[in-house]
């Protein structure tokens, strides 16, 4: 069963949190309507014990009756029902405490604290998801002025090259050379931007509305200022802060200094006399409106007719603002800083400086909020496992209420017995683990699919990024079909292998839940666009480097096997005709997979060897088989939108375990089918541009008429058996059991992930393991990943197939050693001891001495290597 870590995410994050912080709220108001019934019961209670207590006082006032008649019989019946009153008053007191004891006091309590838990929690998302958006627009600006910047150089460039084109290749030679004046750019101003004062976002109509209606209601005057003279349309911070006050609905004095200084981050009003831009509540501090004001506003800026300054200014012509007329003033000085800067740069050189810069800015933008993301995600995970066991602790709190509440009733009235059964009864019907799959199966918003927000640079290059980044553009960069990122941890995963003490910590390294924060600790180390050093990786644990590859995967734009192609998965193993034998399922998905890219396909192939290899010599059963297929499903296929009917799908599932149990038919034929590819374009057109498997010239039309083939073979046969797949989940509630050690209160004392976040972060499997030099790695030629010096990559039949270089001496021992398939991978005791030690080569254990086999064993090796897939040989490319 899936948990809130991996039910409630969304592209935006706030609406995956909001469905489940909803339903937590929810929870909030049924934990005070459990709490009010058990309240008003203990009241109940209290107040008919209290009359049953009334009834002998008033019968003992009664003078003349049952008291002169001490020897009847009826004396002592009446006496019995007398003392049944009292009794009965003591019986529904004690109820009455019971509850208020075992039940309102400390349900109450728990209700409190489980209600400041889920606020604190929510308060905390919402405050990062909120600095992530913001920090998402900042990027998408940067962005756009980036391109701009960008563009503006390049048309200054053609503009300079037509002007200064060689007069002999002039369409006019006599015609003189055009002089282009190139204008200082000005950045193009959004009037529709909208502006944020305070903590509203108005629109250009309402901040016109608003800065009208300040300039009209707001003193106006004059300020003097020595040596600067007199500036005209001020008003002191004072004034400002009394009209916001009493207009802007302002409640305290810090707030309406926030709204005066968005006023002068927007441009609206300006500090004069003193150093800074700072707003203040000061009757001795004056702002200035600027013309920008009064132009957002509609008003005629008032102007004096003529400026006396306390110092002459030569040339002044009335200008509106004295700081002009000082730095002219101060300009025949030659002070420093007043000047430009860059007096010999020419406008195309200023453009490339503005265009760098903003470069620059863009990419540091990307890379925080890729920062903030991966902190974001890593505090969603935590909190979303922290609410888990907050919800499932309420569950188990209200069981427990309803199972002390009936108790205390059961234990005094027998005579209600029939109540408390019934209340029993419904004890018995909370299941807790049953609710919360229930909130999971009907309002669970998606599984654990990062976006990664690539940088995305002018000239289509991706050196300085591996994650997030497009498979086959990673993978061309690498100058590989198969990324080097990924062959490198299959490569290191296999000769750590046997690091691990037996075949049940092998196969755990799949299924073990590495902490998020660990595994971008190590993405951040290698998602720099260069091959990985396998120094990296041996500071973490091996856990963690398989996380890092199935991260890698999640974080890809498209998935391994494309959405392009769910649709016809979906169709296969939906059809009753797919249900009736393998071959022709199998047959289906060859032709399906072969739709693919080859860098797709090859890596594929990469991992599903691995992974095929690895249930084979850790003789893994079923059951694992099972967990490792659920694991690595939504790495190899995601649909394009996940919605509520593809959550519940498991098609990624069978098409894996497909994977799993006919690995060596399916890529055979895939391979066969780039074989007879190879061959027609090879004879058809020697210098063809493109390989078949990336032409996209009408790749619409080929699509189309694949999938109408694919679905009709799917169809085509009705008598078929059942499909393998796994059959409906059954909703069973168990008897609960337990005695009263499980009665609440239940540990009230739930850290936040806030606290636990801020104590450190641990590692997914203890302490890295220690180096072992008593088994001997292989090489690449042993891992099957050698380079050949043609540099092709053997998926195609037409070139030689280069086989990991011990499949012969492996044959050719096969008689001698015997492997042990409890711990297939472990090292041998005499693996450290020189001659007699053992080398790990492609899976199987191999005795040092073997001699490599002669170039004719090699060659027949290559077919026996045929039947694990295609082999990747994967040697540089040429682009």
């Amino acid at each position: 069963m899936p948990g809130f870590a991996d039910s409630f995410w969304s592209n935006d994050y706030a609406a995956g949190l909001g469905v489940l912080f909803g339903k937590l709220q929810q929870g909030v108001i049924e934990n005070r309507q459990v709490l009010t019934i058990a309240r008003m019961r203990a009241e109940a209670e209290e107040l008919y014990g209290q009359r049953l207590a009334d009834i002998a006082p008033a019968v003992d006032k009664i003078q003349g009756g049952f008291g002169r008649d001490d020897g009847a019989s009826v004396r002592k019946a009446y006496d019995g029902v007398r003392i049944e009153m009292e009794e009965g008053a003591k019986s529904h007191r004690k109820i009455s405490q019971n509850i208020r004891d075992l039940v309102v006091n400390p349900f109450s309590r728990w209700c409190e604290a489980h209600e400041v838990r889920i606020q604190d929690s929510q308060e905390d998302l919402q405050a990062r998801i909120k600095a992530h958006d913001k920090q998402a627009e900042a990027v998408k600006k940067l962005r756009s002025n980036y391109f701009n910047k960008c563009r503006l150089v390049e048309d200054i460039e053609e503009e300079n090259k037509l002007a200064f084109q060689d007069p002999e290749i002039s369409p006019k030679p006599m015609q003189p050379i055009p002089e282009i004046k190139v204008e200082p750019t000005k950045e193009p101003e959004d009037e529709d931007e909208p502006y944020e004062i305070g903590d509203d976002v108005y629109g250009p109509e309402q901040v016109k509305t608003i800065i009208a209606h300040m300039l009209n209601n707001i003193k106006l005057g004059e300020t003097k200022v020595p040596i600067l003279g007199v500036y005209q349309n001020t008003s002191a911070g004072s004034d400002i802060v009394e009209y916001l006050q009493r207009n802007m609905g302002s409640t305290s004095v810090s707030y309406a200094e926030r709204i005066g200084q968005d006023l002068i981050t927007n441009g609206f009003l300006r500090l004069i006399g003193n150093v800074g831009n700072t707003f203040a509540n000061s009757s001795r501090m004056f702002y200035q409106w600027r013309p920008k004001a009064f132009q957002v506003a509609g008003i005629p800026e008032k102007k004096s007719v003529a400026r006396t300054f306390s110092i002459p200014v030569t040339g002044s012509d009335g200008s509106d603002s004295p700081v002009g007329a000082v730095s002219e003033y101060l300009a025949n000085w030659n002070v420093p800083g007043l000047n430009n800067s860059r007096p010999n740069e020419t406008p195309a050189e200023k453009m490339r400086r503005e265009a760098r810069e903003a470069d620059e800015k863009y990419k540091a933008g990307v890379e925080k909020l890729d920062e903030m993301r991966c902190a974001l995600e890593e505090a969603i995970f935590v909190h979303l496992k922290f609410l888990e066991r907050c919800e499932l602790d309420r569950l188990k709190a209200i069981k427990t209420v309803v199972l002390d509440f009936s108790g205390t009733i059961s234990n005094v009235i027998p005579s209600l017995q029939s109540t408390v059964d019934n209340m029993m009864l419904y004890q018995e019907t909370v299941q807790p683990l049953g609710d919360l799959r229930y909130l999971l199966e009907n309002y669970r918003t998606g599984s654990f699919s990062p976006r990664v927000v690539v940088y995305e640079n002018y000239y289509s290059k991706v050196d300085e990024q591996t994650f997030g980044v497009d498979l086959e553009s990673r993978a061309r960069a690498d100058r590989k079909r198969v990324p080097i990122i990924v062959t490198s941890l299959l490569t290191y995963l296999d000769h750590h292998y046997p690091d691990l003490e037996g075949d049940e910590a092998r196969r755990g390294v799949w299924l073990h839940e590495v902490p998020l924060s660990q595994t971008h600790k190590l993405r951040a180390l290698v998602n720099n666009g260069k091959p990985p050093s396998m120094d990296v990786f041996s500071e973490f644990d091996i856990p963690t480097v398989a996380s890092l590859l199935k991260l890698y995967l999640l974080e890809l734009p498209d998935s391994l096997v494309s959405s392009h192609v769910y649709e016809i998965i979906r169709t296969i193993y939906t059809t009753p005709a797919a249900d009736s034998s393998d071959t022709a399922r199998v047959q289906v998905l060859q032709q399906t997979l072969a739709q693919l890219r080859l860098t797709n396909i090859a890596t594929l192939d990469a991992c599903m060897n691995h992974f095929t290899r690895l249930i084979d010599l850790t003789s893994a059963d079923e059951e694992y088989v099972s967990k490792l297929a659920t694991t690595l499903a939504p790495c190899i296929l995601r649909p394009r939108t996940e919605t509520s009917l593809t959550m519940e799908e498991k098609h990624a599932y069978r098409l894996v375990r497909d994977l799993f149990a006919h690995k060596d038919a399916i890529f055979n034929e895939l391979k066969r089918m780039s074989t007879l590819g190879s061959s027609n374009s090879v004879s058809g057109n020697a210098n063809r541009p493109r390989a078949i498997s990336t032409d996209e010239s009408n790749r619409k039309a080929h699509m189309e008429e694949r999938t109408r083939a694919l679905l009709e073979k799917a169809s085509g046969s009705r008598s078929r058996a059942t499909s393998p797949a796994p059959g409906p989940r059954g909703h069973r509630r168990d008897k609960s059991t337990g005695g009263p050690e499980t009665r609440f209160p239940i540990q009230p004392s739930v850290t936040s992930p806030t606290a636990i976040m801020e104590r450190g972060k641990r590692q997914s499997l203890g302490p890295v393991l220690p180096k072992r030099t008593s088994l001997e790695v292989p090489d690449e030629a042993g891992m099957g990943l050698n380079h050949p010096v043609d540099g092709n990559l053997n998926l195609n039949g037409s070139a030689p197939v280069a086989v990991a270089a011990a499949v012969d001496p492996v044959a050719k021992i096969e008689n001698e050693t015997v492997l042990e398939k409890r711990n297939s991978l472990g090292r041998s005791a005499h693996a450290s001891h020189g001659s007699h030690g053992a080398r790990f080569v492609g899976g199987r254990r191999v005795a040092a001495s073997a001699t490599p086999p002669p170039p004719a064993a090699a060659a027949t090796g290559a077919e026996s290597a045929a039947a694990h897939g295609v082999q990747l040989v994967d040697a540089p490319m040429d682009y």
